[in-house]
């Protein structure tokens, strides 16, 4: 299918279809752009920039710097074109997604115990390699391939930066599922525990290496010399 121009004066389409034809067209995946470029790009259309936003809703991803922590608070990155709204036909039938609501947010943050279901990191929480920063909670939708191959956009909670990692991947638990296998009955019975009890166990040992860790240089070194006599 050979495609529109964005700009094309003769093309009957509404903003958000022009939008994603611009991304396309102008942007191309894995670049960035910004309000300021759209306002050029729709001179005079109100909310131009909330028409683009709603292709989020069909499977369009777009980042902004509370998802991808190298983006500045003015730009977005346009990461993946989703269904093909110019299409009429791929529009019919395609079942936009709706934004994830206050409720929703709420309850799947509890779920999660407010933590970030990829590094484990709480809300407000400093990280450990960088103490000058602490994680932002989010709720998004991941695409997940489960257990009998079957896929499902689910709902997790993630930091800002493991969802800048990881934005647009996969989930697998298939893959999960086989490596599982791969372990003996004593590592697959210890992981159930973990698996139980929502976190990793630790020995002794783990957490004091943990703890040394956070130590600034200087202090590693002192602790390394009391340790030697």
């Amino acid at each position: 299918m050979t495609l529109p121009a964005w700009n094309d004066p003769d093309l009957k389409a509404g903003t958000m279809v022009r939008g994603a034809l611009w991304l396309v067209q102008v942007v191309g995946e894995g670049n960035t752009f910004n309000k300021e470029q759209i306002r050029e790009a729709f001179p005079g259309i109100a909310q131009a920039d909330r028409r683009i936003r709603d292709l989020r809703g069909y499977g369009w991803v777009m980042l902004t710097n509370t998802e991808d922590a190298t983006l500045t608070a003015e730009d977005q990155r346009f990461v993946k074109t989703g269904v093909l709204v110019w299409d009429p036909m791929a529009r019919r039938t395609a079942t936009p997604q709706k934004a994830v609501s206050n409720k929703e947010r709420q309850a799947v943050m509890a779920r999660d115990h407010y933590m970030c279901t990829i590094c484990g990191i709480s809300g407000g929480e400093s990280y450990y390699d960088d103490s000058n920063q602490t994680a932002v909670l989010s709720v998004v939708r991941r695409q997940t391939v489960l257990p009998d191959g079957g896929e499902e956009t689910l709902l997790a909670t993630e930091c800002k930066r493991c969802r800048s990692g990881s934005a647009g991947s996969t989930a697998r638990a298939d893959d999960a599922l086989a490596e599982i296998k791969c372990l003996d009955s004593g590592d697959q019975r210890r992981l159930l525990r973990w698996m139980e009890r929502g976190r990793r166990g630790t020995t002794p040992l783990d957490r004091a290496w943990s703890t040394y860790r956070r130590l600034p240089a200087d202090a590693r070194d002192e602790l390394r010399s009391a340790i030697q006599g």
